[in-house]
Protein backbone atom coordinates (compact mmCIF):
# COMPACT_ATOMS: atom_id res chain seq x y z
CA UNK A 1 0.00 0.00 0.00
CA UNK A 2 1.35 3.41 -1.01
CA UNK A 3 -0.20 6.36 0.85
CA UNK A 4 0.06 10.10 0.43
CA UNK A 5 -1.01 12.90 2.79
CA UNK A 6 -3.66 15.43 1.76
CA UNK A 7 -3.25 18.64 3.76
CA UNK A 8 -5.26 21.84 3.93
CA UNK A 9 -4.53 24.83 6.18
CA UNK A 10 -6.75 27.31 8.00
CA UNK A 11 -4.74 30.42 8.84
CA UNK A 12 -5.89 33.25 11.09
CA UNK A 13 -4.16 36.58 10.54
CA UNK A 14 -4.55 39.24 13.22
CA UNK A 15 -4.87 42.67 11.59
CA UNK A 16 -2.94 45.78 12.67
CA UNK A 17 -5.92 48.13 12.82
CA UNK A 18 -6.09 50.96 15.35
CA UNK A 19 -9.32 49.66 16.90
CA UNK A 20 -11.07 46.31 17.25
CA UNK A 21 -13.37 44.70 14.70
CA UNK A 22 -16.74 45.87 16.01
CA UNK A 23 -15.99 48.50 18.66
CA UNK A 24 -13.65 51.44 19.32
CA UNK A 25 -11.43 49.72 21.91
CA UNK A 26 -7.68 49.93 21.14
CA UNK A 27 -6.40 46.97 19.14
CA UNK A 28 -3.08 46.63 20.95
CA UNK A 29 -1.33 44.70 23.67
CA UNK A 30 -2.11 45.84 27.20
CA UNK A 31 0.03 45.73 30.32
CA UNK A 32 -2.84 44.38 32.43
CA UNK A 33 -5.69 41.93 31.71
CA UNK A 34 -9.15 43.24 30.89
CA UNK A 35 -8.19 46.88 30.32
CA UNK A 36 -8.80 47.35 26.57
CA UNK A 37 -12.42 46.26 26.78
CA UNK A 38 -15.94 47.69 26.57
CA UNK A 39 -19.53 46.34 26.73
CA UNK A 40 -19.41 45.46 23.01
CA UNK A 41 -16.31 43.25 23.04
CA UNK A 42 -17.29 41.49 26.28
CA UNK A 43 -20.77 40.69 25.00
CA UNK A 44 -23.07 42.68 27.26
CA UNK A 45 -26.78 42.37 26.36
CA UNK A 46 -28.23 45.05 24.09
CA UNK A 47 -24.97 46.43 22.68
CA UNK A 48 -24.61 47.08 18.95
CA UNK A 49 -21.48 46.24 16.92
CA UNK A 50 -20.12 48.62 14.28
CA UNK A 51 -17.92 47.33 11.42
CA UNK A 52 -14.29 48.48 11.26
CA UNK A 53 -13.93 49.81 7.68
CA UNK A 54 -10.11 49.59 7.80
CA UNK A 55 -10.34 45.86 8.54
CA UNK A 56 -12.67 45.37 5.57
CA UNK A 57 -10.25 47.30 3.33
CA UNK A 58 -7.28 45.24 4.57
CA UNK A 59 -9.18 42.01 3.86
CA UNK A 60 -9.82 43.18 0.29
CA UNK A 61 -6.12 44.05 -0.14
CA UNK A 62 -5.17 40.57 1.10
CA UNK A 63 -7.69 38.99 -1.28
CA UNK A 64 -6.25 40.84 -4.26
CA UNK A 65 -2.66 40.00 -3.25
CA UNK A 66 -3.56 36.29 -3.16
CA UNK A 67 -5.33 36.41 -6.51
CA UNK A 68 -8.78 35.90 -4.97
CA UNK A 69 -11.96 37.35 -6.44
CA UNK A 70 -13.36 40.09 -4.23
CA UNK A 71 -17.08 39.56 -3.71
CA UNK A 72 -19.53 42.19 -4.90
CA UNK A 73 -21.41 41.98 -1.59
CA UNK A 74 -20.35 40.52 1.73
CA UNK A 75 -22.06 40.04 5.06
CA UNK A 76 -21.41 38.87 8.61
CA UNK A 77 -22.97 35.84 10.28
CA UNK A 78 -23.28 34.48 13.78
CA UNK A 79 -21.33 31.28 14.38
CA UNK A 80 -22.90 29.74 17.47
CA UNK A 81 -20.92 27.67 19.93
CA UNK A 82 -20.12 27.79 23.63
CA UNK A 83 -16.63 28.20 25.01
CA UNK A 84 -15.44 30.17 28.07
CA UNK A 85 -13.41 32.62 25.94
CA UNK A 86 -16.45 33.53 23.81
CA UNK A 87 -18.43 36.05 25.89
CA UNK A 88 -21.49 36.29 23.63
CA UNK A 89 -21.92 32.56 23.11
CA UNK A 90 -21.38 33.15 19.39
CA UNK A 91 -18.66 34.59 17.15
CA UNK A 92 -19.34 37.19 14.48
CA UNK A 93 -17.80 35.62 11.38
CA UNK A 94 -18.67 35.09 7.71
CA UNK A 95 -20.29 32.02 6.19
CA UNK A 96 -21.70 32.11 2.66
CA UNK A 97 -20.65 35.62 1.55
CA UNK A 98 -16.95 36.03 2.44
CA UNK A 99 -14.76 38.92 1.31
CA UNK A 100 -12.70 36.85 -1.14
CA UNK A 101 -13.11 33.59 -3.05
CA UNK A 102 -10.52 31.55 -4.96
CA UNK A 103 -6.90 32.53 -5.52
CA UNK A 104 -3.55 30.80 -5.18
CA UNK A 105 -0.10 31.17 -3.68
CA UNK A 106 2.97 30.08 -5.64
CA UNK A 107 6.38 29.68 -4.02
CA UNK A 108 9.66 27.79 -4.34
CA UNK A 109 10.76 25.18 -1.84
CA UNK A 110 14.12 23.62 -0.94
CA UNK A 111 16.07 26.07 -3.09
CA UNK A 112 19.55 24.84 -3.94
CA UNK A 113 18.70 21.23 -3.03
CA UNK A 114 18.07 18.18 -5.23
CA UNK A 115 14.30 18.33 -4.60
CA UNK A 116 13.95 22.06 -5.34
CA UNK A 117 10.53 22.73 -6.84
CA UNK A 118 7.78 25.28 -7.38
CA UNK A 119 4.59 24.67 -5.39
CA UNK A 120 1.14 26.14 -6.10
CA UNK A 121 -1.46 26.07 -3.33
CA UNK A 122 -5.03 27.07 -4.09
CA UNK A 123 -6.96 29.45 -1.81
CA UNK A 124 -10.57 28.46 -1.12
CA UNK A 125 -11.77 31.61 0.64
CA UNK A 126 -10.80 34.56 2.75
CA UNK A 127 -13.17 35.97 5.35
CA UNK A 128 -13.32 38.39 8.29
CA UNK A 129 -14.22 37.58 11.87
CA UNK A 130 -13.55 38.64 15.45
CA UNK A 131 -11.04 36.94 17.74
CA UNK A 132 -12.02 35.29 21.00
CA UNK A 133 -10.70 36.15 24.45
CA UNK A 134 -7.66 34.40 25.89
CA UNK A 135 -7.69 31.75 28.60
CA UNK A 136 -4.91 31.51 31.17
CA UNK A 137 -4.76 28.10 32.85
CA UNK A 138 -3.21 28.12 36.32
CA UNK A 139 -1.41 25.02 37.51
CA UNK A 140 -1.83 25.37 41.28
CA UNK A 141 -5.61 25.16 41.68
CA UNK A 142 -6.42 24.07 38.11
CA UNK A 143 -8.45 27.23 37.53
CA UNK A 144 -8.79 29.09 34.23
CA UNK A 145 -8.80 32.88 34.02
CA UNK A 146 -10.16 34.90 31.09
CA UNK A 147 -8.49 37.99 29.64
CA UNK A 148 -10.88 39.82 27.28
CA UNK A 149 -8.26 42.21 25.86
CA UNK A 150 -7.99 40.06 22.72
CA UNK A 151 -11.75 39.64 22.37
CA UNK A 152 -12.99 41.41 19.25
CA UNK A 153 -9.57 41.75 17.59
CA UNK A 154 -9.98 41.75 13.77
CA UNK A 155 -9.02 38.46 12.14
CA UNK A 156 -8.84 37.35 8.54
CA UNK A 157 -9.16 33.61 8.07
CA UNK A 158 -7.50 32.20 4.95
CA UNK A 159 -8.57 28.67 4.01
CA UNK A 160 -6.38 26.78 1.57
CA UNK A 161 -7.39 24.05 -0.84
CA UNK A 162 -6.21 20.55 0.17
CA UNK A 163 -3.23 20.96 -2.17
CA UNK A 164 -0.40 20.58 0.35
CA UNK A 165 1.39 17.25 0.08
CA UNK A 166 4.10 17.35 2.74
CA UNK A 167 4.98 19.01 6.07
CA UNK A 168 7.79 21.02 4.47
CA UNK A 169 5.35 22.41 1.89
CA UNK A 170 3.01 23.46 4.70
CA UNK A 171 5.84 25.22 6.51
CA UNK A 172 7.04 27.01 3.36
CA UNK A 173 3.47 28.04 2.49
CA UNK A 174 3.02 29.66 5.91
CA UNK A 175 6.38 31.41 5.72
CA UNK A 176 5.58 32.89 2.31
CA UNK A 177 2.12 33.92 3.50
CA UNK A 178 3.63 35.62 6.55
CA UNK A 179 6.02 37.54 4.33
CA UNK A 180 3.18 38.71 2.08
CA UNK A 181 1.21 39.97 5.09
CA UNK A 182 4.25 41.97 6.19
CA UNK A 183 4.78 43.40 2.71
CA UNK A 184 1.13 44.47 2.66
CA UNK A 185 1.53 46.05 6.10
CA UNK A 186 -1.73 44.53 7.36
CA UNK A 187 -0.22 42.39 10.13
CA UNK A 188 3.02 41.66 11.96
CA UNK A 189 2.13 37.98 11.34
CA UNK A 190 4.29 36.81 14.26
CA UNK A 191 3.29 33.26 15.24
CA UNK A 192 4.96 33.48 18.64
CA UNK A 193 2.81 36.50 19.53
CA UNK A 194 -0.36 34.99 18.09
CA UNK A 195 -0.59 37.43 15.15
CA UNK A 196 -0.57 34.39 12.85
CA UNK A 197 -2.22 31.15 13.91
CA UNK A 198 -2.73 27.94 12.01
CA UNK A 199 -4.90 24.83 12.16
CA UNK A 200 -3.89 21.97 9.87
CA UNK A 201 -6.30 19.45 8.34
CA UNK A 202 -4.81 16.18 7.20
CA UNK A 203 -6.00 12.86 5.82
CA UNK A 204 -4.29 10.03 3.97
CA UNK A 205 -5.28 8.34 0.74
CA UNK A 206 -4.04 5.34 -1.16
CA UNK A 207 -2.16 6.09 -4.37
CA UNK A 208 -3.37 3.87 -7.22
CA UNK A 209 -1.20 2.30 -9.89
CA UNK A 210 -2.46 4.99 -12.28
CA UNK A 211 -2.02 8.35 -10.48
CA UNK A 212 -3.46 10.16 -13.54
CA UNK A 213 -6.88 8.72 -12.71
CA UNK A 214 -9.10 11.81 -12.38
CA UNK A 215 -11.57 10.12 -10.04
CA UNK A 216 -8.79 9.29 -7.59
CA UNK A 217 -7.46 12.86 -7.74
CA UNK A 218 -10.76 14.12 -6.31
CA UNK A 219 -10.99 11.50 -3.54
CA UNK A 220 -10.83 12.93 0.00
CA UNK A 221 -11.08 10.85 3.15
CA UNK A 222 -12.23 11.99 6.63
CA UNK A 223 -9.79 14.60 7.86
CA UNK A 224 -8.22 15.27 11.22
CA UNK A 225 -7.82 18.88 12.31
CA UNK A 226 -4.74 19.70 14.42
CA UNK A 227 -5.06 22.63 16.82
CA UNK A 228 -2.60 24.64 18.97
CA UNK A 229 0.10 25.11 16.31
CA UNK A 230 2.01 28.24 17.33
CA UNK A 231 5.21 28.02 15.29
CA UNK A 232 6.36 26.92 11.84
CA UNK A 233 8.34 24.10 13.43
CA UNK A 234 5.26 22.96 15.36
CA UNK A 235 3.25 22.78 12.13
CA UNK A 236 5.95 20.67 10.50
CA UNK A 237 6.42 18.35 13.48
CA UNK A 238 2.69 17.89 14.09
CA UNK A 239 2.06 16.93 10.46
CA UNK A 240 5.02 14.53 10.45
CA UNK A 241 3.64 12.86 13.57
CA UNK A 242 0.10 12.70 12.21
CA UNK A 243 1.30 11.14 8.94
CA UNK A 244 3.01 8.36 10.91
CA UNK A 245 -0.01 7.89 13.18
CA UNK A 246 -2.55 7.73 10.36
CA UNK A 247 -0.31 5.54 8.19
CA UNK A 248 -0.19 2.97 10.98
CA UNK A 249 -4.00 3.07 11.24
CA UNK A 250 -4.28 2.44 7.50
CA UNK A 251 -1.83 -0.46 7.65
CA UNK A 252 -3.83 -1.93 10.57
CA UNK A 253 -7.01 -1.52 8.46
CA UNK A 254 -8.37 1.04 10.93
CA UNK A 255 -8.29 4.16 8.71
CA UNK A 256 -10.13 7.15 10.29
CA UNK A 257 -13.84 6.91 9.44
CA UNK A 258 -15.02 10.22 10.91
CA UNK A 259 -13.61 13.73 11.05
CA UNK A 260 -11.99 14.65 14.36
CA UNK A 261 -10.02 17.36 16.12
CA UNK A 262 -6.73 16.76 17.89
CA UNK A 263 -4.49 19.09 19.88
CA UNK A 264 -0.72 19.32 19.46
CA UNK A 265 1.34 18.60 22.57
CA UNK A 266 4.66 20.21 21.66
CA UNK A 267 6.52 18.94 24.74
CA UNK A 268 5.65 15.31 24.03
CA UNK A 269 5.69 15.64 20.25
CA UNK A 270 2.29 13.99 19.79
CA UNK A 271 -1.28 14.90 18.83
CA UNK A 272 -3.98 14.32 21.43
CA UNK A 273 -7.60 13.48 20.70
CA UNK A 274 -10.05 16.26 21.66
CA UNK A 275 -13.42 15.76 19.97
CA UNK A 276 -15.19 14.89 16.77
CA UNK A 277 -15.03 17.76 14.30
CA UNK A 278 -18.03 20.07 13.96
CA UNK A 279 -19.71 20.72 10.63
CA UNK A 280 -21.28 23.96 9.43
CA UNK A 281 -24.72 22.80 10.62
CA UNK A 282 -23.38 22.36 14.16
CA UNK A 283 -22.63 26.08 14.32
CA UNK A 284 -26.20 27.06 13.29
CA UNK A 285 -25.01 29.98 11.14
CA UNK A 286 -27.48 32.78 10.50
CA UNK A 287 -26.99 36.37 9.27
CA UNK A 288 -25.82 38.87 11.90
CA UNK A 289 -28.98 40.99 12.38
CA UNK A 290 -27.14 44.06 13.73
CA UNK A 291 -24.80 44.50 10.73
CA UNK A 292 -25.96 45.33 7.19
CA UNK A 293 -24.54 43.75 4.04
CA UNK A 294 -21.44 45.46 2.68
CA UNK A 295 -21.27 46.74 -0.91
CA UNK A 296 -17.60 45.96 -1.64
CA UNK A 297 -17.79 47.44 -5.16
CA UNK A 298 -18.83 50.80 -3.71
CA UNK A 299 -16.12 50.59 -1.06
CA UNK A 300 -13.50 50.06 -3.76
CA UNK A 301 -14.74 53.13 -5.63
CA UNK A 302 -14.27 55.18 -2.46
CA UNK A 303 -10.82 53.70 -1.75
CA UNK A 304 -9.25 51.72 -4.62
CA UNK A 305 -7.40 48.53 -3.68
CA UNK A 306 -3.66 49.05 -4.19
CA UNK A 307 -1.27 46.12 -3.78
CA UNK A 308 2.47 46.87 -3.46
CA UNK A 309 5.22 44.81 -5.07
CA UNK A 310 5.08 41.39 -3.42
CA UNK A 311 8.03 39.19 -2.36
CA UNK A 312 8.01 36.89 -5.41
CA UNK A 313 8.08 39.80 -7.88
CA UNK A 314 10.70 41.65 -5.85
CA UNK A 315 13.03 38.65 -5.76
CA UNK A 316 12.79 38.35 -9.54
CA UNK A 317 13.43 42.07 -10.02
CA UNK A 318 16.46 41.99 -7.70
CA UNK A 319 17.96 39.23 -9.84
CA UNK A 320 17.24 41.03 -13.12
CA UNK A 321 17.96 44.61 -12.06
CA UNK A 322 20.89 44.15 -9.68
CA UNK A 323 22.42 40.89 -10.92
CA UNK A 324 21.95 39.08 -7.61
CA UNK A 325 21.82 35.31 -7.39
CA UNK A 326 18.50 33.67 -6.53
CA UNK A 327 19.75 32.90 -3.02
CA UNK A 328 20.97 36.46 -2.43
CA UNK A 329 17.71 37.95 -3.71
CA UNK A 330 15.69 35.62 -1.48
CA UNK A 331 17.75 36.46 1.61
CA UNK A 332 17.32 40.19 1.04
CA UNK A 333 13.63 40.07 0.17
CA UNK A 334 12.69 37.72 3.00
CA UNK A 335 12.93 40.78 5.25
CA UNK A 336 11.13 43.77 3.76
CA UNK A 337 13.15 46.36 5.72
CA UNK A 338 16.41 44.75 4.55
CA UNK A 339 15.23 44.78 0.93
CA UNK A 340 14.22 48.45 1.23
CA UNK A 341 17.66 49.25 2.66
CA UNK A 342 19.44 47.30 -0.10
CA UNK A 343 17.52 49.19 -2.81
CA UNK A 344 18.68 52.52 -1.43
CA UNK A 345 22.27 51.27 -1.08
CA UNK A 346 22.34 50.17 -4.73
CA UNK A 347 21.02 53.57 -5.80
CA UNK A 348 23.45 55.53 -3.60
CA UNK A 349 26.42 53.35 -4.58
CA UNK A 350 25.99 54.19 -8.25
CA UNK A 351 25.78 57.90 -7.36
CA UNK A 352 28.98 57.77 -5.30
CA UNK A 353 31.02 55.99 -7.96
CA UNK A 354 29.69 58.02 -10.89
CA UNK A 355 30.05 61.25 -8.94
CA UNK A 356 33.74 60.66 -8.31
CA UNK A 357 34.40 59.46 -11.86
CA UNK A 358 36.83 56.82 -10.69
CA UNK A 359 37.10 53.06 -11.21
CA UNK A 360 34.12 51.82 -13.31
CA UNK A 361 31.48 49.89 -11.34
CA UNK A 362 30.06 46.90 -13.21
CA UNK A 363 26.74 45.30 -12.28
CA UNK A 364 28.53 42.15 -11.17
CA UNK A 365 30.93 44.11 -8.95
CA UNK A 366 28.08 46.13 -7.40
CA UNK A 367 26.14 42.93 -6.67
CA UNK A 368 29.17 41.34 -4.97
CA UNK A 369 29.89 44.46 -2.92
CA UNK A 370 26.34 44.94 -1.67
CA UNK A 371 25.54 41.26 -1.07
CA UNK A 372 28.90 40.50 0.54
CA UNK A 373 28.96 43.48 2.86
CA UNK A 374 25.25 43.74 3.56
CA UNK A 375 24.38 40.07 3.98
CA UNK A 376 27.62 38.90 5.59
CA UNK A 377 29.70 41.66 7.16
CA UNK A 378 26.89 43.97 8.32
CA UNK A 379 24.70 41.08 9.47
CA UNK A 380 27.63 39.75 11.52
CA UNK A 381 28.23 43.11 13.19
CA UNK A 382 24.52 43.57 13.92
CA UNK A 383 24.29 40.07 15.41
CA UNK A 384 27.32 40.74 17.60
CA UNK A 385 25.79 43.96 18.95
CA UNK A 386 22.20 42.64 19.05
CA UNK A 387 20.86 45.11 16.49
CA UNK A 388 18.55 44.71 13.49
CA UNK A 389 18.03 46.64 10.28
CA UNK A 390 15.14 48.63 11.77
CA UNK A 391 17.34 50.12 14.50
CA UNK A 392 20.52 50.47 12.44
CA UNK A 393 22.12 53.93 12.70
CA UNK A 394 24.03 53.63 9.41
CA UNK A 395 22.21 55.44 6.61
CA UNK A 396 22.12 53.75 3.17
CA UNK A 397 24.11 56.74 1.85
CA UNK A 398 26.93 56.21 4.37
CA UNK A 399 26.93 52.45 3.75
CA UNK A 400 27.20 53.08 0.01
CA UNK A 401 30.05 55.54 0.63
CA UNK A 402 31.94 52.83 2.53
CA UNK A 403 31.42 50.39 -0.37
CA UNK A 404 32.68 53.00 -2.83
CA UNK A 405 35.81 53.47 -0.67
CA UNK A 406 36.41 49.71 -0.82
CA UNK A 407 35.78 49.61 -4.57
CA UNK A 408 38.18 52.50 -5.29
CA UNK A 409 40.89 51.05 -3.00
CA UNK A 410 40.77 53.88 -0.48
CA UNK A 411 40.49 51.38 2.35
CA UNK A 412 41.33 47.69 2.72
CA UNK A 413 38.76 45.04 3.58
CA UNK A 414 40.00 44.51 7.17
CA UNK A 415 40.00 48.24 7.93
CA UNK A 416 36.64 48.67 6.18
CA UNK A 417 35.26 46.18 8.72
CA UNK A 418 36.71 48.30 11.54
CA UNK A 419 35.04 51.37 10.04
CA UNK A 420 31.75 49.49 9.63
CA UNK A 421 31.77 48.51 13.30
CA UNK A 422 32.37 52.13 14.31
CA UNK A 423 29.55 53.26 12.02
CA UNK A 424 27.21 50.70 13.53
CA UNK A 425 27.79 52.04 17.02
CA UNK A 426 27.56 55.73 16.22
CA UNK A 427 26.33 56.23 12.66
CA UNK A 428 29.30 58.45 11.73
CA UNK A 429 30.47 59.17 8.19
CA UNK A 430 32.93 56.45 6.98
CA UNK A 431 35.48 58.88 5.51
CA UNK A 432 35.52 60.78 8.79
CA UNK A 433 36.25 57.59 10.74
CA UNK A 434 38.93 56.59 8.22
CA UNK A 435 40.71 59.95 8.56
CA UNK A 436 40.39 60.22 12.34
CA UNK A 437 41.75 56.70 12.93
CA UNK A 438 44.25 56.76 10.04
CA UNK A 439 42.74 53.68 8.40
CA UNK A 440 43.16 54.67 4.75
CA UNK A 441 44.79 52.20 2.38
CA UNK A 442 48.57 52.39 2.04
CA UNK A 443 49.53 53.92 -1.30
CA UNK A 444 53.35 54.03 -1.12
CA UNK A 445 54.52 50.77 -2.74
CA UNK A 446 58.17 51.40 -1.88
CA UNK A 447 57.22 51.64 1.80
CA UNK A 448 55.13 48.48 1.46
CA UNK A 449 58.07 46.63 -0.16
CA UNK A 450 60.18 47.58 2.85
CA UNK A 451 57.57 46.13 5.21
CA UNK A 452 57.50 42.93 3.10
CA UNK A 453 61.29 42.59 3.30
CA UNK A 454 61.14 43.05 7.07
CA UNK A 455 58.45 40.37 7.41
CA UNK A 456 60.65 37.94 5.46
CA UNK A 457 63.69 38.77 7.58
CA UNK A 458 61.82 38.37 10.89
CA UNK A 459 60.18 35.05 10.01
CA UNK A 460 62.88 32.65 8.75
CA UNK A 461 60.81 29.53 9.54
CA UNK A 462 57.97 30.73 7.28
CA UNK A 463 60.54 31.40 4.56
CA UNK A 464 61.97 27.88 4.90
CA UNK A 465 58.44 26.42 4.80
CA UNK A 466 57.76 28.35 1.61
CA UNK A 467 60.99 27.15 0.06
CA UNK A 468 59.92 23.59 0.97
CA UNK A 469 56.75 24.00 -1.07
CA UNK A 470 54.34 24.93 1.74
CA UNK A 471 52.11 27.47 0.01
CA UNK A 472 50.25 28.40 3.21
CA UNK A 473 53.46 30.02 4.48
CA UNK A 474 52.96 32.96 2.12
CA UNK A 475 49.58 33.66 3.70
CA UNK A 476 51.24 33.81 7.12
CA UNK A 477 53.67 36.40 5.81
CA UNK A 478 50.82 38.44 4.30
CA UNK A 479 49.24 38.42 7.74
CA UNK A 480 52.49 39.78 9.24
CA UNK A 481 52.52 42.61 6.69
CA UNK A 482 48.88 43.43 7.45
CA UNK A 483 49.65 43.44 11.16
CA UNK A 484 52.65 45.73 10.73
CA UNK A 485 50.66 48.20 8.61
CA UNK A 486 47.57 48.06 10.89
CA UNK A 487 45.51 46.61 8.05
CA UNK A 488 46.33 49.47 5.67
CA UNK A 489 48.30 47.39 3.14
CA UNK A 490 46.36 46.10 0.11
CA UNK A 491 46.52 42.30 0.64
CA UNK A 492 46.91 41.51 -3.08
CA UNK A 493 49.86 43.93 -3.42
CA UNK A 494 51.41 42.64 -0.20
CA UNK A 495 51.29 39.09 -1.54
CA UNK A 496 52.71 40.13 -4.91
CA UNK A 497 55.66 41.96 -3.32
CA UNK A 498 56.33 39.09 -0.91
CA UNK A 499 56.41 36.61 -3.79
CA UNK A 500 58.83 38.87 -5.67
CA UNK A 501 61.17 39.16 -2.68
CA UNK A 502 60.97 35.44 -1.92
CA UNK A 503 61.72 34.71 -5.58
CA UNK A 504 64.83 36.87 -5.32
CA UNK A 505 65.96 34.74 -2.35
CA UNK A 506 65.69 31.56 -4.47
CA UNK A 507 67.91 33.13 -7.11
Amino acid sequence: MRLEPVIGLEIHVQLKTRTKMFCSCPNQEADSPNTNICPVCVGHPGVLPNTNSKAVHDAMVMSKALGATISECSKFDRKNYFYPDLPKGYQISQFDMPVGLGGKLEFRINEGKDDERTVRIGITRLHLEEDAAKLHHTGANKASLVDYNRSGTPLVEIVSEPDVRSPDEAKAFLQELRLIMRYLGVSDADMEKGNLRCDANISMREVPDDPANEEWAEQLNPKTEIKNLNSFKAVERALEHEIKRQTKLWLDKKAPAIESTRGWDDARGVTVEQRTKESASDYRYFPEPDLPQMDLIALQRDEPIMVPELPKARRQRFMEEYGLSRREAKTMCDQKELADYAERVFSELGAWINGEGEKPLTEDRAAKLVSGWLLTKLQGVMTEHKLDIRTLKITPENFAELLSMIHTNKVTGPNALVILTEMTMGGADPSQIMNEKNLGQMGDMDELRGVAKKAIKNNPKAVEDWKGGKESAIQFLVGQVMKATRGKAPPEEARRLLEEELGNLKV
